[in-house]
């Protein structure tokens, strides 16, 4: 991947990272539950999904490209409708926020670690989404696993940051997502929208 795709694939990450989800709003729920650090497991545990999911999309995409270079194209313009329709349905979305309870009872780090996994895993939408994504970026004349540790690196590295700011920040972001999430939603949802729209268009 070269400096020019990667930066403007490191760009579109951190959108959709900020973007609401059920991870984030574990990442958030728990932070408010649980403190910081307790959710630093979720977290992890998000982001192993996360690379689960991605490479079965892009080995899926991959086996593919074996067959014929045209999938590539399909993928790109299927992906890039896809992502359409997702950034209108978070356009549409209602705010999310943590309404704040009594303390939760001490857990587990591995059962967070669990459920932050599982989250990212059995979400439907997960792998649907990362197979519209991923293949905006993909080179079929590269090597896809360095394409992989890269895509997943930095997909991974800037869930994990977003998160841990979002868990950090619990309880002073939740009131503030419910005062200006439905725009922040929008922004977001215009996020998803101009990546469907521009990416299949790149040479």
């Amino acid at each position: 991947m070269d400096l020019h795709t990667w930066i403007i694939y490191l760009l579109a990450a951190i959108g959709l990272s900020l973007s609401p989800g059920p991870n984030g709003l574990l990442a958030l729920t728990h932070g408010a539950l649980h403190g910081r650090r307790k959710a630093l497991y979720t977290i992890a545990g998000g982001a192993l999904g996360f690379t689960t999911l991605i490479a079965l999309s892009m080995f899926g995409i991959g086996a593919l490209l074996k067959a014929s270079i045209v999938w590539l194209a399909i993928l790109k313009w299927v992906g890039g409708a896809y992502l359409v329709w997702l950034g209108i349905q978070v356009w549409r979305s209602p705010p999310i926020g943590f309404e704040a309870r009594a303390p939760a009872q001490p857990r587990a780090g591995w059962s967070l670690f669990r459920q932050g996994a599982l989250s990212a895993l059995t979400n439907p939408k997960g792998l649907l989404f990362f197979a519209a994504f991923l293949p905006q970026f993909i080179d079929p004349a590269r090597s896809l696993l360095v394409q992989f540790a890269v895509m997943a690196g930095t997909f991974g590295a800037t869930e994990i940051a977003t998160e841990l700011f979002i868990a950090s920040m619990a309880h002073r972001i939740s009131p503030w997502l419910r005062r200006v999430g439905r725009r922040f939603n929008q922004a977001c949802g215009g996020v998803f929208m101009a990546i469907g729209i521009a990416l299949p268009l790149r040479s």
